[in-house]
């Protein structure tokens, strides 16, 4: 899909579209409308560490990307409209673009909320005319735009997609690799991060062509027997992965990044209310998909970049989000609450469907979970 987030935004606020938008930070930043007249926050009065979780087109012309501090965002592009995130509504798109593939082409491998794989090999038809059909299709449901790259593989797909957004249809033969493939940087590649992006341009590599030129053993020595050998195969456009349709979901979070580090005593009640409804979204989130969840975790980011986990097995599993709440507030107990806090999670792992049969866990000898008025405070 492109730009997700943004796109569904503008469908609720179509008089920003052609205006630079950036979705980020929180609900502080919603527009307000008073007479009829709907007045936007800007960058320019931004002040916080939140990040750019996607934007507009018009946006990135200015050098803004997702993941972004919104406070660098606001250097680039200090006009642009903030909106925050609005995960409900995403979900519905992505539920709704999703049910609009599937008319066309049913093979299908959900990778997120905006991006699917589609195996076409057993359609009747003209590759392009099935690809036009599913982008007219998605945009019937939806009233957004999606990319597609169409391919012998799905790592080829995945960079062809990209090729000519927004709207556009990419048709890659194998015969292309050499001119419309190599000529891209090494980090176009699904698979290769920013880390060894940045290790291959140590090494002289830049480009996926030079990537594809380097001697096996050479980039074997230098990444590792198995990850070496993938680089070479990707760089040549080798990639024998099936299309999965279908497969169990290990686990089922939910998370949120502070606007402010939020002290343990002193935003006690801040802070359980969060937590709160952390919980009961992920027993939400389990319900709605039909699952359960034995282990109960939680995460915790400090205000010095440390982050800690700590995970709870329930003796039968659950998708309550008051039972969620009493096993994440077991967790609690046992990690330091002396430093502030910049973000906190909840999951819900070790997933089951309703009514399965599953051998008891062992009973930990642990009392009930502390209250919303203590949990935060020992």
């Amino acid at each position: 899909m492109d730009a997700f987030y943004a796109s569904v935004e503008l469908l609720r606020y179509p008089d920003l579209k052609g205006r630079p938008v950036v979705i980020g930070g929180g609900r502080r930043h919603q527009p307000v409308e008073e007479g009829g007249i709907r007045t936007y926050a800007t960058l320019h009065a931004y002040a916080g560490r939140g990040v750019v979780t996607t934007c507009t087109y018009e946006a990135r012309a200015f050098g803004v990307r997702s993941g972004m501090g919104l406070m660098k965002a606001a250097a680039l592009a200090p006009d642009a409209v903030l909106l925050p995130t609005d995960f409900d509504e995403y979900r519905k798109y992505s539920r709704l673009f999703k049910a609009a593939v599937r008319e066309v082409a049913p093979l299908v491998e959900d990778r997120g909320i905006d991006e699917i794989y589609i195996d076409l090999t057993d359609l009747p038809g003209e590759t392009e005319e099935i690809a036009r059909h599913i982008t007219g299709r998605v945009r019937e449901a939806t009233g957004l735009s999606c990319s597609i790259g169409v391919s012998p593989n799905k790592l080829l797909s995945k960079i062809a997609s990209d090729l000519e957004k927004p709207g556009g249809i990419t048709i890659l033969e194998a015969a292309d690799i050499p001119t419309r493939i190599w000529p891209l940087p090494a980090r176009k590649i699904n698979g290769v991060g920013p880390k060894a992006a940045a290790k291959l341009e140590s090494l002289g590599i830049r480009t996926i062509g030079e990537l594809a030129a380097a001697d096996p053993p050479w980039l074997v020595e230098r990444f590792g027997r198995s990850y070496g050998a993938w680089m070479h195969e990707a760089a040549h456009g080798r990639d024998e992965r099936p299309v999965v349709t279908y497969s169990e979901p290990k686990s089922i979070s939910r998370e949120t990044t502070f606007e402010r580090d939020l002290h343990p005593v002193r935003d006690r009640a801040a802070l359980s209310e969060i937590f709160t409804n952390l919980c009961v979204r992920v027993g939400e989130d389990l319900r709605r998909k039909g699952y359960e969840g034995r282990t109960i975790g939680i995460k915790l980011r400090y205000d010095n970049f440390v982050t800690v986990t700590r995970d709870h097995t329930l003796e039968a599993p659950t998708a309550d989000g008051t039972a969620i709440r009493r096993a994440a507030g077991l967790c609690l107990k046992r990690v330091p609450l002396e430093r502030r806090l910049r973000l906190l999670g909840v999951r819900a792992g070790s997933l089951v469907r309703p009514g399965s049969t599953v051998n008891p866990a062992p009973r930990l000898g642990v009392g009930e979970g502390p209250s919303t008025l203590d949990l935060f405070q020992r």
